[in-house]
């Protein structure tokens, strides 16, 4: 009986996880999707309020600064593959996010490969993954 009990606690965990890290996975997937379809509204409702964000340049942004980055369409994400993602949680409200992107962004007639290393952090607020913050950084060509 107890093993039973103890098999069923360890299935159930696993299906818990497992449905937050998908739910985890489509909400970086939306922020992509905004991302390169410049919408500011949608970028918004999946950043939390305290938003970090972090460019490769060293330039860091709020959520507000951030999301005006979109909606002024100074910038255009043309390209933003993702590879090698991992989620990890810290306990059922952080998920640590890491992955690597080659993107290509337009920027004053000029389009610019980017080859990134990401560290997300998203937070549960009110039922809902928020993105909390993000660094990126450069990976060397080899």
């Amino acid at each position: 009986m107890k093993n039973s009990l103890l098999l069923i606690f360890l299935l159930s965990s696993q299906l818990a996880f497992s449905q937050s890290e998908k739910e985890v996975n489509d909400a970086v997937q939306k922020l992509k999707t905004a991302m390169l379809a410049e919408d500011a509204e949608t970028l918004k409702k999946l950043t939390s309020e305290n938003l970090s964000y972090g460019h490769s340049s060293g330039v860091i942004e709020t959520q507000d600064e951030f999301v005006a980055v979109f909606a002024s369409k100074k910038s255009d994400y043309q390209k933003w593959d993702i590879s090698d993602q991992t989620i990890t949680f810290q306990g059922k409200k952080l998920a640590i996010v890491r992955h690597n992107v080659l993107g290509e962004i337009a920027s004053n007639g000029n389009v610019n490969t980017l080859n990134l290393g990401l560290l997300m952090l998203w937070v549960k607020e009110k039922g809902e993954w928020k993105l909390l913050a993000r660094q990126a950084f450069r990976i060397p060509q080899s």
